[in-house]
């Protein structure tokens, strides 16, 4: 399974790139491998404030609706339009095109609370 080493995960299989404050946030291979096709991203409000564990968006997939949870507090500044018209970029790539948002934090040390590879290799594998 691809687990990019440079990334940070949440058990809730979200993924998060760090830029300073901001970080990008979407769903792993393993989760997007679960919900199977993805037919459906509703769309995060750009400008929203998120609390940490609060769904912020959901998914819908040929097996599913999930919830996608925020991994750091913060106010959503970016979020991929892409997805808009091709949702399956979650499916045909995760860790790329496949971004959800970007999240400016209001507390970096929520940051110490993430997993890294190799602690979500284990999530994964036990």
């Amino acid at each position: 399974m691809n687990i990019p080493p440079d990334l940070q995960y949440s058990s809730d299989h979200e993924w998060i790139r760090r830029d300073g404050d901001v970080v990008t946030i979407g769903i792993t291979a393993f989760a997007q491998d679960s919900l199977g096709d993805v037919v459906f991203v509703e769309a995060p409000e750009e400008g929203a404030a998120v609390a940490l564990g609060d769904s912020f968006t959901e998914v819908e997939s040929t097996k599913s609706v999930s919830d996608i949870y925020a991994p750091v507090s913060g106010t959503i500044t970016a979020v991929n339009t892409a997805l808009d018209d091709q949702p399956e970029l979650l499916n045909s790539d995760p860790y790329g095109e496949g971004w959800i948002c970007s999240i400016e934090m209001s507390d970096i040390s929520q940051l110490d609370d993430l997993l890294d590879a190799e602690g979500y290799r284990a999530l994964t594998e036990g």
